[in-house]
């Protein structure tokens, strides 16, 4: 699936994402993913349904979902560059991937984010109901070196 608009295109075609790119930005400038290996960001998107940006051949923003495709859909991993940033790319990307044929007919689609509520909650999402419900195992700084680690 692929779509142009304004000199970008959207695609969820997992043979054009610039994964080099991808890493460099949730290694460097993601707050979720600091310092995040290359071959785990590898194994991330061999295993999510996965969504690119592109602008003259340039990877400019990226989404991932892990699903089934059947009943649940996490959505992560989600950023535009910063030079691109303000141009309606995140709310485009939304559009593109909401649509999705392998994310219709889910039970439940979730997300984290700090700061992109409002983006977001255009698309139907919402705090959840019961969050004394969810639970999960947070692994803290896991990519972060030691000085131990530099040895």
């Amino acid at each position: 699936m692929q779509i142009s608009e304004n000199g970008f295109i959207f695609s969820d075609q997992k043979e054009l994402l610039q994964v080099e790119s991808i890493h460099l930005y949730l290694s460097k400038e993601s707050y979720w993913a600091k310092n995040i290996p290359l071959e785990i960001v590898q194994r991330s998107i061999e295993n999510s349904l996965c969504f690119g940006i592109y602008k003259n051949h340039k990877q400019v923003g990226f989404a991932r979902w892990v699903t089934d495709k059947a009943t649940f859909g996490w959505l992560c991993d989600v950023y535009i560059a910063t030079a691109y940033r303000g141009l309606g790319l995140s709310k485009k990307l939304m559009a593109f991937m909401i649509f999705h044929p392998d994310l219709q007919g889910l039970r439940r689609y979730q997300l984290a984010t700090l700061d992109a509520h409002s983006l977001y909650e255009q698309f139907g999402f919402k705090s959840l109901e019961n969050p004394d419900r969810q639970m999960g195992i947070v692994v803290s700084n896991l990519y972060q070196k030691t000085d131990t680690d530099m040895d």
